[in-house]
């Protein structure tokens, strides 16, 4: 694999696919130590603490050479020859040069993830005339231009295989972005709890850990038992240490093990509903087009409005007592009286007079009340356009702040998900706010620093608090501030820096152990799904278990004997793969036939998947 960037996502890829999936990598980077300090991987750590050596070992041997322009190997030779089937080259520009240095004829994937999209358009191009066969993946932030690219490499890829080139159905072209991927892990780890999620179509899959129980570890809850753990996990969420014991995890059981696994912690694979609680699955309140009379009319006006009803009735009935007539024409001579239509009560008795002078007093207190009705409701049919203020009574919602680039992703992710969001925004021309708008989503314009500015987001009832802005003193100062209103309440921030979002996170969860903490950098979040487009398309994404992991993928039963015509019983291989559901379907009996034209989900180690494609 061939990873080409200038700043932290190139490094955490590279270890990403090093030490989780046990690729062989070549990192491409510009010389001089241009870049952002690289992250540290939390499950590979110490490849890629090795990898960050050598990479200053290349920059500083390069200053020492003199630079130029041309591509330099980290070690002074071929990357494919280093003894650990990992290189680094340094080069200024991606030329075709140093594409053909890297290997890419020879690659199975190459991953362009230069923060400029034309430097990678440019070199995916030379890439796929150097090599038909190469499974491409591009970071691009204009999506529509990406969608374009996608397509034409994909043609010139099919015709190249026929016209005898070997160009491979494999040889797919992947165009992603920072927010497209760091958003559903972001969404995902605020709804489930968690970052070992697996989303798919009309699926949201959680892999938590099971204490060990007397009875084997795991039995009888979840979907399915995914590993038997070496030792029980401290942190079910999957950022505490890894399992120590001597034993080795144990992937993929079958129910014999899982019933004979006495004292073993299990990985046990659970389906998400919503957001994770009845309350905040409920449909959120008000989402139609016209809004609700209650939203209308202020609750001061709506008092207001009623007591002069009152008036009115209290006025007629008093007439009706008094002169004796009928109350239907004692409520119509009062309204006559009220709007000061000219029948004076001369010659009647006092009773009668009295009552008329209060009439009309009291419509005299009418025209302001009516004109405030009336401004009120012109003033909310214009904003029901625009913006919506959290409806009153809200809870069990997840409170979103930011509407950039990565909060509008996370936005649209959760109310796909049906979960109910209020925004929290300081600019009023953030780009986040149509999706908003359009989405009929609450929204509270203001500096999330201030005070108030939360309470109206109703944080003291809210489900999660979600802080995406790109500043990261702010998401830390919302954060601490929410906490101080809500000491339980679930809070996942975006942090830029790796290595600061792990001391916030530790941070935190000494401070408060009893609450869900959560801290990710975008580069945390990007990378996973960039190395397992690398791996195809049919992965979907992966969850470690200890020093190994679990592949998921999305697979056509049509040409797999291993599959089609059998049972999704009867397709179960311990220790290779497992069929976990129907892609579109929320459930899959295990007496279900598999059949040309389905299409699972199924969790995989490396070796299986390998065997199943």
């Amino acid at each position: 694999m061939v990873v080409c960037g200038d700043d932290g996502l190139a490094h955490r890829l590279a270890a990403e696919l090093r030490g989780v999936y046990g690729e062989q990598v070549t990192l491409v980077v510009p010389p001089n130590e241009r870049t952002a300090r690289p992250p540290v991987v939390g499950r590979a750590r110490a490849a890629s603490a090795a990898l960050l050596d050598r990479v200053v070992s290349a920059a500083v041997g390069s200053v020492g050479r003199g630079g130029g322009n041309g591509p330099v190997s980290g070690a002074g030779g071929p990357p494919g020859q280093r003894p650990d089937g990992e290189g680094v080259l340094e080069a200024l520009e991606l030329t075709e040069a140093v594409l053909a240095e890297a290997g890419v004829e020879r690659a199975a994937a190459l991953a362009l993830v230069y923060d400029d999209d034309e430097t990678n358009i440019r070199a995916a191009l030379i890439a796929r005339r150097l090599n038909p066969r190469l499974r491409l993946v591009l970071r691009l932030y204009n999506r529509r231009l990406g969608q374009h690219i996608e397509e034409l490499l994909d043609q010139v890829a099919r015709l190249a295989g026929r016209d005898g080139a070997d160009g491979g159905a494999d040889a797919s072209t992947t165009v992603l972005s920072d927010a497209d991927t760091a958003a559903p892990a972001l969404a995902a780890t605020a709804v489930a709890g968690t970052g070992k999620v697996v989303q798919t179509e009309g699926l949201l899959l959680r892999a938590v850990e099971r204490a060990p129980a007397g009875d084997g570890a795991g039995a009888g809850s979840g979907l399915c038992t995914l590993a038997l753990l070496s030792a029980s996990g401290a942190d079910p969420a999957g950022d505490g240490p890894e399992g120590s014991g001597e034993q080795e995890p144990r992937l993929l059981p079958d129910d014999d093990e899982v019933r004979q696994a006495r004292g073993r912690a299990a990985m046990v694979l659970e389906q998400v509903s919503s957001a994770g609680g009845p309350e905040s699955a409920a449909p959120a309140r008000g989402t139609g087009v016209v809004p609700p009379l209650a939203s209308l009319f202020s609750r001061r006006l709506r008092w207001s409005l009623a007591g002069m009803v009152g008036c009115v009735v209290a006025l007629a009935v008093a007439l009706s007592l008094v002169t004796e007539i009928h109350p239907l024409r004692a409520f119509y001579l009062t309204l006559l009286d009220m709007f000061a239509i000219d029948d004076p009560a001369i010659g009647a008795s006092l009773g009668r007079q009295i009552l008329q002078l209060l009439s009309g007093l009291v419509g005299l207190l009418l025209l302001p009340v009516l004109l405030a009705a009336v401004l009120e409701a012109l003033g909310t049919f214009r904003t029901a356009s625009a913006l919506r203020k959290p409806p009153r009574g809200l809870g069990g919602h997840v409170v979103l702040l930011g509407l950039g680039k990565i909060g509008t992703r996370v936005l649209t992710r959760l109310r796909e998900l049906g979960v109910p969001v209020v925004c929290v925004e300081s600019d009023p021309e953030a780009r986040g706010l149509a999706t908003a708008r359009r989405l009929r989503v609450p929204v509270v314009l203001g500096d999330v620093t201030q005070e108030g500015v939360l309470e109206s987001a109703q944080i003291h009832r809210a489900h999660a608090l979600l802080a995406v802005t790109s500043a990261d003193t702010t998401n830390l100062e919302a954060v601490l501030y929410a906490r101080t209103v809500r000491p339980d309440l679930r809070v996942v921030l975006r942090l830029y820096d790796d290595d600061f979002a792990t001391a916030v996170y530790r941070t935190l969860r000494a401070a408060h152990p009893h609450a869900l903490t959560r801290s990710r950098s975008v580069t945390h979040l990007a990378a996973p799904a960039f190395a397992g487009a690398m791996l195809g398309r049919q992965v979907m994404g992966a969850i470690p278990v200890e020093r190994r992991v679990l592949l998921f993928a999305a697979v056509d039963v049509d040409g797999h004997p291993q599959l089609e015509g059998r049972t999704v019983r009867e397709a179960f291989r311990a220790g290779s793969w497992r069929v976990l559901a129907l892609e579109g379907r929320t459930d899959t009996p295990s007496d279900h036939v598999l059949a040309k034209g389905d299409r699972v989900v199924v969790a995989a180690t490396r070796r299986g998947l390998a065997e199943l494609r």
